[in-house]
């Protein structure tokens, strides 16, 4: 019994993609987009408003499932509830691809705070708000910077900068509980809420486009 265990997990670590390897037997997929139709909104997910479900779909790409984004001067979440033990899975895991900037975005601006792809983790706030921890490549803004927004419920942090590996699918990994204790400077941050993803290019006025495959929630 303890060989044929060994053996699934080397299996399991053999066949995941690069970043996965340390994750691979210790993760739960939250979506990987293979339910649904391609060109379809994702099942399980909702628009923040209802305008904001044209701009993502579902598609298909050499056998990868994936969720598109397309805004055009649109800056609308799409989320999906989901509720999981942070402390047993800290680490939220994804895979994206910026395929068009925002033109002259720069998060650090209201003016021009649009990314061509980021990923919240959202948690429940007091009288029913939300908080959340986003996840953004930017264009311009440099790796580890910490932004705010929404009157400090959303903090921000850049995982990802600039346009060389724009068209590229990227891993990317991100302890959740560990960046809201030092994002919201608590001790036990509260049960996760959901997940949610934003291409968006309302406040530049333009046009972004990004991809988003395979979220999953992994043990340490």
């Amino acid at each position: 019994m303890v060989a044929a265990r060994a053996l699934i997990v080397l299996l399991l670590v053999a066949a995941a993609p690069s970043v996965g390897r340390v994750w691979a037997a210790e993760c739960v997929v939250v979506d990987d987009f293979s339910r649904g139709k391609v060109g379809d909104f994702p099942v399980d997910w909702k628009p923040r408003k209802e305008e904001g479900r044209p701009v993502y779909a579902i598609r298909e790409e050499d056998g990868r499932r994936f969720l598109h984004a397309a805004s055009r001067g649109v800056g609308i979440q799409a989320g999906r509830e989901v509720s999981w033990d942070l402390d047993a899975y800290p680490i939220l895991t994804w895979s994206w691809r910026a395929v068009e900037f925002p033109k002259g975005s720069d998060e650090r601006k209201s003016s021009t705070n649009d990314s061509a792809v980021s990923v919240y983790a959202l948690f429940p706030g007091p009288m029913g708000t939300v908080k959340s921890v986003k996840y953004i490549w930017s264009r311009v803004v440099p790796v580890g910077t910490r932004l705010t927004s929404s009157a400090g419920s959303t903090q921000v942090r850049v995982l990802r900068s600039g346009t060389d590996q724009a068209g590229q699918w990227l891993e990317e990994q991100a302890d959740v509980r560990e960046d809201y204790r030092k994002l919201f400077g608590v001790d036990k941050p509260p049960k996760p809420a959901g997940i949610a993803v934003l291409t968006d290019s309302d406040d530049t006025k333009s046009s972004a486009q990004g991809d988003y495959a395979n979220l999953r929630l992994c043990k340490p």
